[in-house]
Parts: structure tokens; C-alpha cells; sequence
């Protein structure tokens, strides 16, 4: 039991050490990927809540999680792209200008779908705020249409605080001599627009971002072929297991991390180790350092994202 106890002490050390070193760790001359924040849409501590989970954040406000969000950042060129608006947007743009030289604003947005979590942050560009003059945001068709032809938001389209870029499924887009992006349709819960992810791709690396998902075996894909195929894959994890909140969980069905894990469970640890789990919902025990949770997705060989952590790209 004692030997058990160390060997766990020893696997949190090392991952401990490794993300340290990832937040570190940052090359002048290739890109990288800057986690902005790891809750899921509503944030943590999340509104009104009275559970313990979200007590810890009151009761110690280094706690407190912002909304999914990643940036890549292009040190050579000084460029960076924000993947989804948060609702945290202010405090993590501010975040990613520590990262760049003389600029306080992304080179462009991407969305990746219409839920709250992952364009409400656009408001910040308008008018009664900084009032950006033409932003970039790229956005799916339905998104696209969506943002132009429903207020708040079509005003910052008329006012051209932001100017809409059409992407499309399955194509690249090229953002400067280095870097691309590739929208892929995921499914999900699509009232409003489609969801996507993105795979992005420097001279080197590829990396996979999926922040929000249906149950994987939903998708007519394979998501352990697309972690073969990448470097790096960011996935949705806003469920740690079943039961995890009170409501019906079929209507919000995400992958529980237990069921990922199970899947993933065969990949050679060289793919395993490829895994960052983010988008935690408040009650998601991955939210708790040191919880049994961490220890049980580290020693498997998963990595947990965190926020501000850089990723080697």
C-alpha cells in the first residue's frame, strides 16, 4: 500500500514537472498553443452555484476557471488567432498580449459553434467597448448567418467591428506561410449553427481541438484515427462520469472522460500522451488539483489542460 501511495505521489510529480515545463517551454521560431481557459460554457465557479465545487472558489479565489478558449500563437510573425469568444474574452486577451509584442488584440477569431461559451465574448468588440474596426471572425455558413442576421450581434457586422470570413468543412485555410486551419462537422447539439472543430497545422505538427461533441460514437468518424493522425489533441471533457449532475444527462451528451478513457485505452502511450482533456464542466472533478480523478486520467497517461499552460507546437 505504501509503494502504491509513492508511486502515485511520483506519476502527479512528474506530470506536475512536465506541465510546468510546458508552460515554460516556448520556441522563438514555431508556433504554439496557449490554453486561455478549461470551464465549460458557464464558467467555475458557474451562477448560483451552492455545492462544494463551487464553494472551493469561493472560499479561495485562485481557484476560479475561465471558459474553454485556446490562442496559436506565430512568434515569428507576432500573429495569434483566438478559437472561440468566451464570455472571459477581456481577461483573456489580456492573457495572449503577454505573448505578443505591442499588441493587445488577436489577428482573427475562430468559432466553433453557437453556444454560449464560444462567441458571446464578440459583444466586447462592439461599440460600448473598444469597438474594434474589422475584426476577422471566421465562422461555418449557419454561423455565419446567424451572427449577420440576429442582434446583438448583426450590429457589430453593420458597424464593421468585426468582418465575417467564410470557412467550410473540410477545407483549408491558409493563414500565413506556416500556419493552416480545418473546420470538421462534429455533432452536436446545433440549434442555431453548426459545430465544428478544428485541425491545425504548422511545417511541423498538427493539432485537433474539439471543445464540445456528442457522444463520440455519433460522429461518422473516428476520433482514435484523428489521434494517430495529430500531435496534439484538445478534447471535450466536460463530464467526468455519469451522474455527475442532477439533471437527465442525455440532454447534454458529451463524452464522459470515464467513457474516453475506455476507448482510448488501447492507444500506445505515445498517442495517449497526446490527449489534453479541457472544457470541465463545475461539478467535473479534473477541476481539483491533486483530486482522485487527476490521479486516475494522469496515470493512464492522459494530460489535463490547464489554463495558461503553452503547448509545444
Amino acid at each position: 500500500m505504501k509503494s502504491l501511495i509513492l508511486f502515485s505521489i511520483l506519476i502527479i510529480s512528474l506530470f506536475s514537472c512536465t506541465e510546468k515545463q510546458m508552460k515554460a517551454t516556448v520556441s522563438h521560431n514555431n508556433p504554439y498553443i496557449l490554453v486561455l481557459g478549461i470551464a465549460q460554457d458557464a464558467g467555475y465557479p458557474q451562477l448560483a452555484c451552492k455545492k462544494e465545487c463551487c464553494q472551493r472558489v469561493y472560499d479561495n479565489p485562485r481557484n476560479k476557471r475561465l471558459v474553454s478558449s485556446i490562442a496559436l500563437v506565430d512568434p515569428i510573425s507576432n500573429e495569434s488567432w483566438v478559437f472561440d469568444a468566451s464570455p472571459d474574452f477581456t481577461e483573456q486577451t489580456k492573457m495572449l498580449a503577454r505573448h505578443l509584442k505591442e499588441k493587445q488584440l488577436p489577428d482573427g477569431i475562430f468559432l466553433s459553434h453557437g453556444h454560449i461559451g464560444h462567441y458571446t465574448g464578440l459583444i466586447y468588440l462592439g461599440r460600448e467597448a473598444i469597438n474594434t474596426n474589422r475584426m476577422p471572425v471566421y465562422a461555418m455558413p449557419r454561423m455565419h448567418r446567424y451572427l449577420k442576421n440576429n442582434g446583438p450581434w448583426s450590429q457589430l457586422v453593420d458597424l464593421d467591428n468585426i468582418s465575417l470570413k467564410p470557412i467550410q468543412k473540410d477545407s483549408a485555410l491558409v493563414l500565413n506561410e506556416r500556419i493552416s486551419v480545418w473546420p470538421i462537422l462534429v455533432p452536436h447539439r446545433d440549434e442555431f449553427t453548426e459545430t465544428v472543430g478544428f485541425i491545425i497545422q504548422n511545417k511541423r505538427k498538427k493539432a485537433l481541438f474539439i471543445p464540445d461533441i456528442d457522444k463520440w460514437n455519433k460522429w461518422d468518424r473516428n476520433i482514435v484515427d484523428y489521434i494517430k493522425e495529430v500531435d496534439i489533441a484538445l478534447l471535450d471533457a466536460t463530464f467526468y462520469k455519469n451522474g455527475e449532475i442532477e439533471r437527465n444527462m442525455n440532454e447534454v451528451p458529451h463524452p464522459f472522460v470515464e467513457e474516453s478513457m475506455k476507448l482510448f485505452e488501447d492507444l500506445p502511450g505515445k498517442d495517449r500522451k497526446k490527449i489534453h482533456f479541457i472544457h470541465f464542466n463545475h461539478t467535473n472533478p479534473l477541476l481539483i488539483d491533486g483530486s482522485e480523478a487527476q490521479q486516475v486520467v494522469l496515470k493512464k497517461g492522459f494530460h489535463i489542460a490547464e489554463q495558461e499552460m503553452i503547448i509545444p507546437f
